[in-house]
């Protein structure tokens, strides 16, 4: 069993979402990625890029090591190719260890953060139980796709401002496009641009709505505001100790 897919696995054998399994790995993320944070925030640059680059080299590793697996025991397909929002933020992480860039790094922040947790909060791959490579893949890579981005928040090392969200918006239209395309083409579901997942929470606009594809004209916006509130926050903090050191003066 350790090697099924969720397309080989028997039925019954899973872990119920926000069950004490599924809290665990969220506690498991939590911890992480505050100790990750700290240490980061921390250490000096050239320290900073080595861990930087090790976590990077490790969730690049996973999704090849995940590759390699499916490969080994014949059930690799294109659908497994890195063209999920996830596996795209892989591949935009591994460019990030090269060529950091502030609209990357943006984008990281307002999706690869948002878009792992969600899938950790609402994992599609229930029906593997624990004592399964991929459970337990899943869980890894996304823990530490959360972390990356958050890491390098923490330590002032993304260059949040509101007008990156354009850009970053642009960019992940500007690849969704092609992908809606190649679903149509291979048969996939890249980004759940043709089919919601069950348990995904675009599975409730197309019961709603009929169409899943309004979730992202709805949430999207939704989401890129929650992520700039703890940046519109933190600027309102940091302009009300200036005011107040100017006055003390």
């Amino acid at each position: 069993m350790f090697f099924k897919t969720k397309d080989t696995i028997p039925e019954g054998l899973g872990f119920s979402t926000f069950g004490i399994l599924h809290l665990i790995w969220l506690a498991v993320l939590l911890i992480a990625c505050c100790v990750a944070a700290y240490i980061y925030k921390k250490l000096d640059t050239k320290k900073r890029n080595i861990m930087r680059c090790i976590l990077g080299v490790v969730i690049v590793g996973l999704e090849i090591v995940k590759d390699i697996a499916l490969i080994a025991i014949g059930e690799f397909n294109v659908g497994y190719l890195p063209f999920h929002l996830c596996g795209i933020n892989i591949l935009l992480i591994a460019f990030d260890l090269f060529k950091p860039t502030k609209v990357v790094r943006n984008f990281l922040y307002y999706f690869c953060i948002p878009g792992a947790l969600l899938a950790l909060l609402f994992p599609n791959w229930t029906v593997l139980p624990f004592a399964n490579f991929f459970h337990i893949h899943s869980f890894l890579i996304h823990i530490v796709l959360v972390m990356y981005p958050i890491m390098l928040v923490i330590g002032g090392d993304i260059p949040l401002d509101i007008k990156y969200m354009p850009r970053c918006i642009g960019l992940l239209v500007a690849m969704a496009i092609p992908l809606y395309f190649l679903n149509i083409r291979w048969d996939t579901n890249f980004m759940f641009l043709l089919r919601p997942d069950k348990g995904n929470p675009l599975e409730l606009f197309e019961k709603l709505l009929g169409n899943h594809l309004w979730g992202f004209a709805i949430l999207l916006p939704l989401v890129m505001f929650v992520m700039y509130l703890p940046i519109l926050i933190i600027k309102k903090v940091k302009n009300k100790q200036t005011k107040e050191t100017v006055t003390v003066k």
